[in-house]
């Protein structure tokens, strides 16, 4: 049910192309979206029912705004620019990667052949992508021995090992004409689209003829050769009839989900298969509009010559934002394999499907459970935070970070305290909030939904404070009970009222596995930190080690022992004296 509030800004939406934002109680953006008709697309999530995520988000939406586009490109491009930015919890998002490897022609005066991660606009010929960095340096090796181009250096005045292997056309000591490069990389081009016939013939006239000279380990070597053809590129069938090189997307849609699947078409074959499963908001269509044009703003990721989707996909401006021709085939191969890739898709979701609800009661489940419990609109990232020293030295803190009631490791972060050199819980819990959030305001990144302290009142109340006096913020703060034999027990909210979570509820298990996890992230951490400490504090003991010779002793060796049972000239060779030598070496075998 819409409340007021959005009742009266749907009344007031226009009929024109643009972008909305949905935000949640906290004015967080939560969901961008596009359409052709703000009006239209916008009232259809308070005026139709939903089910699965898409009503999930509708609950959560309190208010939203509308940015009006001239066309129906600008949408596209701002609505990809505004995911970016604002990184919402419901948008399809994508990780940033380094993605497959290709294989390059250098674009210069001795080109050569190179395996790369990242494709430039350097005038380079790039093929790809590879399905592994092993495929692609195996077919790298096979063409630097039948059509080399330059494996040296440069100029040395000398030829190279490689020259006298056949492998270089000797740009190491010698001016190789143009011409002879431009010959190699045109076979090089040719085999890499897809012609392997003619290498075939090429090898096997070498293969003869070497052992037709009774060369047997040549020969043998290139028979290797032809049998690396037909295992890695003649087994893939062949699947178009044209070199084109593609990419070919399609997807299956059921109870609210949404699977994806891209397959590489290079020399004719399928070389690689990709697929994605996402919650789906929008029309499926729409999503993978959405998809597709952050698919090719990742980086390292080339456009290939066409784009094969199914119907209802907004050919026209993805062809004028991409620059590449984006179509449905109706017949024949294209459409056969465009089959393919949908029956693919729903393969995935179908053996998907039980796994995901399982997983949903424990994790999404666990969560509304807590939120539920502490009497909190419904959130999807919990921070939690732990201290540890050992007799007030060595003070760390640590804090890890839950979404949707699993751990997302790449958001832990550790601290050693530095306004702390006391155990003091308040003032631990003070410097970390502090530290913390001060850093996410800055960066503008996303604040959670609840703060949990692996503690009690002292926590909370410190820090409360901080949020709300020096930070001007609303988080929810609570804290994580533990009983005499340091077990979880319950949950206690920012009024320091315990809530008797049921011990056998999925959000009981939840909390006990945050507190688990954060308190053993702590420890960790404290133990190295103290490790560090205490193995550089003994050897600062002995007379003649200074810092400079303890970071040698560290970084070559790592620990007491090691550096114990180290030799007199192992440990001269750091550049030691031999006096001090004998001194480390007395010192710590009397201390052991």
């Amino acid at each position: 049910m819409a409340t007021q509030h959005i009742e009266n800004k749907l009344k007031l939406l226009p009929d024109l192309p643009g972008c909305y934002l949905m935000k949640d109680l906290n004015s967080k953006i939560i969901y961008v979206g596009k359409a052709k008709n703000l009006k239209n697309r916008v009232r259809s999530y308070f005026k139709s029912s939903h089910e699965g995520k898409t009503a999930r988000l509708v609950s959560e939406i309190r208010d939203f705004e509308t940015i009006v586009t001239s066309t129906d490109k600008e949408a596209f491009l701002l609505e990809i620019t505004l995911i970016r930015k604002h990184k919402p919890y419901y948008n399809i998002k994508l990780k940033r990667g380094t993605g497959y490897p290709y294989i390059k022609i250098t674009h210069e005066k001795d080109p050569q052949l190179k395996i790369v991660s990242q494709v430039e606009h350097d005038g380079g010929y790039y093929f790809g992508p590879y399905p592994n960095v092993y495929a692609a340096d195996e077919t790298m090796q096979l063409l630097q021995k039948v059509y080399p181009l330059r494996r040296c250096n440069g100029y040395q005045k000398r030829p190279c090992l490689y020259y006298h292997m056949g492998q270089c056309l000797g740009a190491c000591f010698q001016e190789v004409p143009p011409e002879k490069y431009q010959r190699q990389i045109r076979k090089i081009k040719s085999f890499l689209n897809g012609n392997v016939g003619n290498i075939k013939r090429e090898l096997q006239h070498k293969m003869t003829t070497a052992a037709n000279k009774l060369e047997f380990e040549r020969a043998a070597e290139i028979r290797d050769q032809i049998h690396y053809v037909e295992v890695t590129v003649e087994k893939q069938k062949i699947i178009s009839n044209d070199n084109t090189p593609r990419d070919l997307f399609n997807f299956y849609m059921d109870k609210g989900w949404l699977s994806l699947q891209v397959f590489y078409i290079r020399q004719a074959r399928l070389m690689k298969r990709e697929k994605r499963l996402f919650p789906c908001i929008d029309t499926p269509e729409a999503e993978l509009e959405s998809f597709i044009l952050q698919f090719y703003n990742q980086k390292n990721k080339i456009l290939p010559r066409e784009i094969l989707v199914p119907a209802k996909i907004n050919h026209q401006v993805l062809s004028e934002i991409l620059q590449v021709p984006v179509r449905t085939p109706q017949r024949g191969q294209k459409r056969e394999l465009l089959e393919l890739a949908q029956k693919n898709a729903q393969l995935i979701l179908d053996e998907k499907f039980r796994l995901m609800e399982l997983d949903d009661r424990k994790t999404i489940g666990a969560m509304s459970q807590i939120m539920q419990a502490l009497k909190l609109p419904q959130g999807h990232r919990i921070e939690a935070f732990d201290h540890s020293h050992i007799q007030g030295t060595d003070l760390v803190s640590a804090m890890v970070c839950f979404i949707d009631g699993r751990a997302e490791k790449s958001q832990y972060r550790k601290y050693r305290l530095r306004t702390v050199d006391h155990a003091d819980e308040a003032a631990s819990t003070r410097e970390v909030i502090r530290r913390r959030y001060v850093r996410l305001l800055k960066e503008k990144a996303p604040l959670p939904d609840l703060i949990l302290m692996d503690g009690a009142e002292i926590q909370i109340e410190a820090a409360q404070d901080v949020l709300q006096n020096e930070l001007n913020l609303t988080i929810p703060v609570a804290g994580m009970v533990k009983n005499e034999h340091h077990k979880t027990a319950d949950l206690m909210n920012s009024r320091f009222e315990k809530l008797a979570l049921d011990p056998k509820s999925e959000g009981f298990y939840l909390l006990q596995r945050i507190q688990d996890e954060v308190h053993r992230f702590a420890i960790t951490f404290h133990r190295q930190t103290h490790s560090k400490h205490s193995l550089a504090s003994r050897l600062d003991l002995i007379p003649g080690v200074g810092p400079r010779t303890r970071v040698k002793l560290l970084k070559k060796f790592g620990s007491i022992k090691k550096i114990s049972a180290a030799s007199l000239s192992e440990l001269q060779a750091l550049g030691i004296s031999h006096k001090v030598a004998q001194t480390i070496k007395i010192s710590l075998q009397a201390s052991q």
